[in-house]
């Protein structure tokens, strides 16, 4: 049922379901459900219900204001000709099929919701729906379905430090064996954790920053994977503060170095196989293959009002740094915004896939893979060429041969961002009008609250929001 929208009165037997689902839980000692959704801003918002509850939101949702669509990170509040008004009311509908008893919480479950008017008519800023319909059109128009996974790294802070400083709980070099040691009972209990939610886990390790930790998760379709993120991310924040930690998924912890990534992995299928495995384009990729990564390139300064949509995001894009800062695509170039993964011989069908870097965990997972897939399936629709791949660190080329390459920089603000999306009719109308408008609303709104700010100010005021 998760790939339909909710209906008052509850789809035919959710209810039922829902009733039995809350019996069940009650017997294994969970009391509450926690539903979750993402707002604008990337802040993960929630309501909770008791377990006796369950099939009453099944059936009629809960209410919550469609306010949050256009609230900013620091809770402040702006306003589009829709959105931002003290008025009305929207129904939060938990997706059965994605429920998960939280392991790191004991007492408590977990489902991410679908947003429906009061009318019961979809709620035209939940992202959630935006991407399920995104990803059904792509099906329906080209055959094509997706897999998803988002990678997620984070600094783990002690939780004993002053006020909201950002300490690191573990020493050592990066990906150093130290770390691994030091934090090895939280990490321990954090795979057991997952293990019991079905999340499977394909890498856990140090990472280069300060305290930084990555995990990386199993492919799965991308509304799934959006909700596999926002899982992973409340599963670590939970278990951390069970051994007396803190984390932070911000893009930046502090005003210098390296800083936190959400990278997209995103491979496109039909019936069955890999379209960017076994074909007779580069690298293996099919011409479908390659007219989707050049859609994904043509629009990526318009997406990073989705993927990197926080003012911290811009302390992470930076040159050098592995960050994906130029519009720019190469087989396993780690420094191209677009990485062309092809896997190792024998496992190419399965794993072959294309990362997208310049992507933080500031974004919403659902608005950023629904932007992504409707960029690839312009470049798709039109044939788009895929021009010359780069290797090596594009910050190394000057001005001409950058310009005669195609070799661009990324918008350098959050504010070239926000006006790049505001003129990409592509981005604008996957999203719809309502929600495009809030996207800018509230991007506008995060430039303004750091007005003046230095680096490490701008790192302080979000380094604990995501």
């Amino acid at each position: 049922m998760s790939d339909s929208d909710p209906v008052p009165g509850g789809r035919p037997g959710e209810v039922e379901r829902a009733a039995a689902l809350g019996g069940e839980l009650s017997g294994q000692g969970v009391h509450g459900v926690v539903l979750a959704y993402v707002d604008t801003a990337g802040i993960g918002r929630v309501k909770t219900v008791p377990t006796a509850k369950l099939a009453a939101a099944a059936a009629w949702g809960v209410g919550m204001s469609p306010v949050f669509d256009t609230f900013l990170a620091n809770d402040s509040i702006v306003a589009t000709d829709v959105l931002g008004s003290p008025d009305g009311d929207l129904r939060l509908y938990p997706d059965l099929d994605r429920l998960a008893v939280l392991a790191a919480q004991p007492g408590w479950a977990w489902a991410p919701v679908d947003r429906i008017t009061q009318e019961g008519e979809p709620h035209p800023a939940c992202g959630r729906t935006v991407l399920r319909r995104t990803v059904a059109r792509a099906a329906e128009r080209y055959g094509i379905v997706f897999k998803a996974a988002i990678e997620i790294e984070w600094a783990v802070g002690r939780g004993d430090a002053a006020g909201d400083d950002f300490v690191p709980a573990v020493s050592g070099p990066a990906y150093g064996a130290i770390r691994q040691v030091e934090l090895s009972d939280c990490a321990a209990d954090l795979l057991a954790a997952l293990a019991a939610q079905g999340v499977d886990v394909d890498q856990l390790h140090p990472e280069y920053a300060a305290g930084q930790f990555e995990i990386s998760v199993g492919a799965l379709d991308p509304v799934a994977a959006a909700d596999r993120s926002v899982l992973v991310r409340q599963t670590i924040r939970a278990v951390a503060g069970r051994h007396g930690l803190r984390v932070s998924f911000a893009p930046a912890v502090l005003g210098q170095g390296v800083g936190n990534g959400g990278h997209i992995h995103l491979s496109a299928w039909r019936d069955g196989r890999n379209l960017h495995a076994g074909g007779t384009a580069r690298y293996g990729m099919t011409t479908e293959a390659e007219s989707f990564v050049a859609g994904v390139l043509d629009h990526l300064p318009a997406l990073t009002a989705m993927t990197a949509p926080s003012p911290a995001s811009r302390l992470r894009l930076r040159p050098s740094q592995w960050a994906g800062i130029f519009t720019a695509w190469g087989r396993e170039t780690r420094e191209a915004a677009l990485r062309v993964v092809t896997g190792t011989t024998g496992e190419r069908g399965r794993a072959a896939n294309l990362e997208v870097k310049p992507v933080d965990l500031a974004a919403n997972p659902y608005l950023a893979l629904a932007s992504v897939i409707a960029a690839g399936l312009d470049g798709l629709a039109s044939s788009a060429p895929l021009p010359e791949e780069i290797t090596g660190d594009p910050a190394r080329f000057g001005a001409d041969e950058a310009a005669a390459r195609g070799v661009r920089r990324l918008p350098g603000s959050l504010a070239e961002s926000a006006e790049a999306f505001r003129a990409d009719d592509v981005l604008r109308t996957a999203l719809g009008p309502v929600l495009a408008d809030a996207v800018t609303a509230v991007r506008r709104g995060e430039v303004e609250a750091v007005d003046g700010l230095d680096d490490d100010r701008v790192a302080a005021a979000y380094r604990w929001k995501y």
